[in-house]
């Protein structure tokens, strides 16, 4: 399923979450968690709209490795006397600089989300939020992992709502556990709904659970995905003002 789908789905999942779940306080920031959280499954892929966005940092990992190839080779010049050394300094500056100039598209982002969640997980230990290491870990290591695999599983929701219960604990903001599962989880559910399906129990069993109704990128499965998101949206507001109502 397309990441807007998914986006949209997460986001009418935490508003029935707010509107409907006692004790739980209807607001926009938890809404918006759950549409985080419906579009942290794909971080597994790359070219995925959340991987996009947390990898604002490819052009800088790129340019990082440029600059260590500039530095070294400046450093082998004038500082390496003729001989093994210096030809292994200009050799090292040359691969640092190549891959640098090689890293495209979904290399550099790998890099950038692995960046991005190492910064997460330090911030984390320095403020002493569990949590937020939790989760930077799993931003860095998701990139590294096969597409609709492990983040695909009922066991990374589960831990993603784990990360949730514990901000909870830490923000003292009752619900984040709930936002932050129901959208995990309702990615899992629209992609079930795809002809390649979901490996929710892996690696107890790679059987795909799948209703395949809709094949991704097709025209009918574009049309399905913006009919299944009206019709849940408009069962999530029926809903909501019917609670409302008594």
């Amino acid at each position: 399923m397309r990441g807007s789908s998914h986006l949209a789905i997460g986001l009418i999942t935490g508003i029935a979450i707010g509107g409907l779940v006692s004790g739980v306080k209807f607001s926009p920031a938890g809404i918006a968690l759950a549409g985080f959280s419906a579009l942290a499954p794909d971080l597994d892929h790359p070219e995925s709209r959340l991987s996009k966005r947390l990898g604002f940092a490819q052009n800088y990992v790129r340019w990082a490795f440029v600059v260590v190839a500039a530095g070294l080779g400046l450093y082998t010049h004038f500082y390496e006397a003729p001989g093994p050394d210096r030809r292994m300094g200009f050799t090292a500056a040359l691969a640092f600089g190549l891959l640098g100039a090689a890293m495209q598209g979904g290399s550099a982002r790998k890099l950038a989300l692995l960046f991005t969640g190492l910064c997460t997980v330090m911030a984390g230990l320095y403020t002493g939020y569990v949590w937020l290491s939790m989760l930077g870990l799993f931003v860095a290591v998701a990139p590294f992992t096969s597409h609709r695999s492990w983040t695909h599983t009922i066991w990374a929701a589960g831990l993603w709502t784990y990360i949730g219960h514990l901000a909870n604990q830490s923000l003292g903001w009752h619900g984040v556990a709930l936002f932050a599962g129901g959208g995990y989880v309702s990615h899992l559910l629209a992609d079930t709904l795809t002809k390649a399906g979901v490996k929710w129990f892996m690696p107890f069993t790679d059987t795909s659970l799948k209703l395949p109704l809709i094949r991704t990128g097709s025209a009918s499965g574009n049309l399905l995905e913006v009919g299944i998101c009206t019709g849940y949206g408009l069962l999530v507001l029926g809903l909501v003002i019917g609670k409302t109502s008594f």
